[in-house]
């Protein structure tokens, strides 16, 4: 037969928080040019929301250090309660929040279950 006649194997897990992950980077980075605009506050919509739900992806995966860096991204950008930060340390903090995004990203790998592997075939 055939070199190739072994079936291919399903992944385990999935990277479902890197597209949260990027796009709340791209957002915090963004709002870098935003600090001082009416705007503001859809950045600060954007990473909490994203924020809470790479939360949900990091305790699917059982990876819940990522939560002492995800949670208070939730809570500092959290635009119904906002801290009033501003100057140079509120533009590192939208630095240090763009990469702990990233970092969570590309690390959460969420397990995919047995019964999820056999119908996302069809």
């Amino acid at each position: 037969m055939s070199r190739n006649s072994k079936k291919p194997t399903r992944p385990e897990f999935s990277r479902a928080a890197l597209v949260p992950g990027l796009l709340g980077a791209i957002a915090l980075l963004a709002g870098l040019a935003l600090l001082d605009s009416w705007w503001f506050i859809v950045i600060q919509f954007a990473a909490a929301i994203l924020a809470l739900i790479m939360c949900v992806y990091a305790i699917q995966a059982k990876a819940y250090w990522w939560l002492l860096g995800l949670a208070p991204i939730a809570i500092i950008w959290n635009p119904i309660l906002p801290l009033g930060l501003s100057g140079q340390g509120w533009q590192f903090l939208q630095l240090l929040g763009a990469l702990v995004f990233v970092f969570a990203g590309f690390k959460i790998k969420v397990p995919i279950a047995p019964n999820e592997m056999s119908h996302r075939g069809r």
